[in-house]
């Protein structure tokens, strides 16, 4: 699976009906309404790489009220569950 994040920015009286385009997409799995530098922050994930071209430059970018965007290709995800096993190998648990 290749997960991209993708920082939207829009038009500013239109970011719920941007944001909820932009979720209805295939390939789309999250959409964030967020402050700062942009307006929305998607994830997209997909299998191929071909396919993230597809839903960003085919699908993201031609919302309408989508004025720019920018997106980083994930290479590797961490979650909370995931450090505390890697920092506990060779650790007994105690408990």
């Amino acid at each position: 699976m290749i997960t991209s994040i993708v920082m939207i920015s829009c038009s500013t009286d239109s970011i719920p009906e941007v944001a909820q385009a932009i979720a209805d997409l295939p390939g789309v799995s999250e959409v964030y309404s967020v402050a700062g530098h942009v307006d929305l922050i998607a994830i997209v994930r997909v299998r191929q790489f071909e396919d993230v071209a597809e839903v960003i430059a085919g699908g993201i970018s031609k919302v309408d009220g989508v004025l720019d965007t920018e997106t980083h290709i994930a290479f590797r995800a961490y979650s909370q569950h995931d450090l505390e096993a890697a920092f506990s190998i060779g650790f007994e648990r105690t408990d």
